[in-house]
C-alpha cells in the first residue's frame, strides 16, 4: 500500500478531498499520519473522525521541529509527504529523507513565498488584475514554494470575483488536481 503522511496546519479541506478519494476508491492509497503544528487545526479533527492517527508537533524551534517530525516519521512507512495549507518551511533533514510536495492556491512562480497563503494569495491576485490564477503542485526544497513544478491547473479570474469566490473556485481546482497527481504517484511506484 502507497503510505501518505499530510502536513495540515488549518481546516484541512484539502485533507478531506484525499480522504474522501480513497473511501470512494478513487485513490488506491493510505494516510498513515496527519501532522500539525497547530493543535486547534480542524483537520485534526477530520483525521480523528476518518479514524487516522494525528500528531502534534511540539517544538517552535526549526531545528528541533525538524529533529522532532523526522524521528515521529522514522517509525512509520512513509512514501511520500503531501503539503496540504501546512504553513511552516520544512527542514533540511525531512528534505533529505522524504519525497515531500505542496500544493500553492496561485500559478507559481507569481504569489509565492513567504506570507503567501490562503487570501493573502487570492487578494493580491485579484488587485493585479490578472486575468487568470490558478493551483500549482510543487516538490517542497529549502525555500517556499520554490521547488521545481510537479503540474499547474489555470482558473479564469472573473471581473466581479472577490478573494472568496476565487478561493472557492481554485480550491475546487486544488483537490481535483492533487488527486489526480497523487494517483500518479501510486502508479510509478507499483
Amino acid at each position: 500500500m502507497y503510505n501518505l503522511v499530510v502536513f495540515a496546519s488549518g481546516n484541512g479541506t484539502t485533507l478531506q478531498s484525499i480522504i474522501d478519494a480513497i473511501k470512494e476508491k478513487k485513490l488506491e492509497a493510505n494516510i498513515s499520519l496527519v501532522v500539525s503544528n497547530n493543535p486547534k487545526a480542524f483537520a485534526l479533527e477530520r483525521a480523528k473522525k476518518a479514524k487516522i492517527p494525528t500528531y502534534v508537533i511540539q517544538e517552535k524551534d526549526p531545528e528541533k521541529m525538524d529533529e522532532e517530525i523526522c524521528n515521529v516519521l522514522s517509525k512509520i512507512d512513509v512514501n511520500l509527504i503531501v503539503l496540504a495549507g501546512y504553513l511552516k518551511l520544512i527542514g533540511k533533514n525531512m528534505l533529505s529523507k522524504y519525497t515531500i510536495i505542496n500544493t500553492h492556491p496561485s500559478l507559481l512562480p507569481k504569489y509565492g513565498g513567504k506570507g503567501m497563503y490562503g487570501m493573502n494569495v487570492h487578494r493580491a491576485v485579484i488587485e493585479a488584475k490578472e486575468e487568470y490564477s490558478g493551483v500549482t503542485l510543487h516538490y517542497v526544497n529549502s525555500e517556499y514554494d520554490r521547488g521545481p513544478t510537479i503540474m499547474q491547473t489555470r482558473v479564469k479570474v472573473m471581473k466581479d470575483d472577490t478573494p472568496e469566490d476565487l478561493s472557492s473556485r481554485v480550491q475546487n481546482a486544488e483537490k481535483i488536481q492533487l488527486v489526480e497527481a497523487l494517483k500518479s504517484f501510486v502508479k510509478n511506484f507499483s
